[in-house]
């Protein structure tokens, strides 16, 4: 994630100098440059002049992207904007300085890879990174900001999410506790402990990201819950085969489809019917189907809140790698969740 500031009340930000697109911009923008001179008309660039300009351009790009890396530390003191005017400034800086050591070296050797004149050969380079450079960090800041914005338009969506706690389930859930206290106590105290987890978990007690296995044991406690109020009217299938517990996975991601499918799905029916979980893995992925029978008065099938936030929040946090997709199939609701197999644990 890019560093971010806070400036007059707006987001600013700091791309990672070290990361991969960065890099790849650097080297790609070099490229362009050397790419573009050689198509200029009567340029006169040979194939070996184009050659060594491009090795000269990436192996600038390269120093560059190892330079800005080294510097985020020192660039993350000051305020962003002056951060990012030092950073063009170390860009220049140091394509001069490479300049002028290629320079110096060719005339040293007599390739006549460089101009006669070394002075023309270092200003021109310093004043072309000056005007790209400038270009390129503002692209960048622009991405940055982009990103941390939609990490704020993340989070933001996950704290409604949290705050959407249906009230007939804590009612129905706290008259299922008082129902238990004297008939089953031990029954009622796990419920209690039950609810404690969700209501941890749903507050925001738990911040960041959970394990794929702690968000699957939260699913247990919430139809642990349902099932002491429905009984023998909710039946629940699981066929969970060889899942990377260990996957980090966003917070509530499944508990809201789960609630879904027994609000939608079980509850309207007289006589219940089974919610089915599961999940495997295919092609270097996971696949995870809740799905629940579909009442026949039941309106045509529509992605509600619940899913729409859950489909936003997998694509923030693993982007074009995972989804959300619903079907009907055979009379029943399917929601299915690919999420992709980051830390296999076989």
């Amino acid at each position: 994630m890019p560093e971010r500031a806070e400036s007059r009340g707006e987001i600013v930000a700091l791309p990672q100098f070290c990361g991969l697109p960065a890099v790849f911009a650097l080297i790609v923008v070099s490229e362009l440059v050397v790419l573009i001179a050689a198509l200029v008309p009567d340029s006169g660039m040979s194939f070996r002049s184009f050659t060594t300009a491009s090795a000269f351009a990436v192996w600038i790009a390269l120093l560059c992207a190892l330079m800005l890396c080294k510097l985020t530390p020192l660039l993350l003191r000051w305020p962003p904007r002056t951060g990012y005017m030092l950073a063009c400034f170390a860009l220049v800086a140091l394509v001069a300085l490479v300049s002028a050591l290629i320079a110096w070296l060719d005339h040293a050797l007599g390739t006549g890879l460089t101009p006669t004149s070394s002075a023309r050969f270092v200003l021109g380079n310093a004043a072309l990174s000056a005007l790209l450079g400038a270009a390129l960090l503002r692209y960048l800041y622009v991405l940055a900001e982009w990103r941390a914005r939609l990490a704020a338009v993340a989070r933001a969506q996950f704290e409604a999410l949290q705050a959407r706690i249906r009230p007939h389930f804590l009612f129905n859930s706290m008259n299922t506790v008082a129902a238990l206290v004297r008939v089953d106590p031990a029954a009622a105290e796990r419920t209690v402990e039950d609810l404690t987890e969700l209501f941890r978990a749903a507050l925001g007690a738990d911040r960041g990201t959970r394990t794929l296995g702690e968000e699957l044991a939260l699913v247990d406690r919430y139809l642990a819950i349902e099932q002491l109020r429905l009984g023998e009217r909710l039946r629940v299938e699981r066929d969970l085969v060889d899942l990377p517990l260990s996957l980090e996975v966003p917070p509530l991601l499944f508990q809201p489809l789960v609630e879904n499918a027994v609000y939608h799905g079980i509850q309207p029916l007289r006589e219940g019917g089974a919610v089915r979980i599961r999940g495997h893995r295919a092609d270097g992925a996971i696949e995870i189907e809740i799905d629940n029978p579909l009442p026949e008065d039941a309106p045509t099938p529509r992605n509600g809140h619940a899913q729409e936030n859950v489909r936003r929040r997998i694509a923030y946090h693993f982007g074009a790698r995972a989804g959300l997709d619903v079907a009907v199939e055979n009379g029943r609701y399917v929601v299915r969740v690919r999420l992709p197999d980051e830390n296999p644990d076989r």
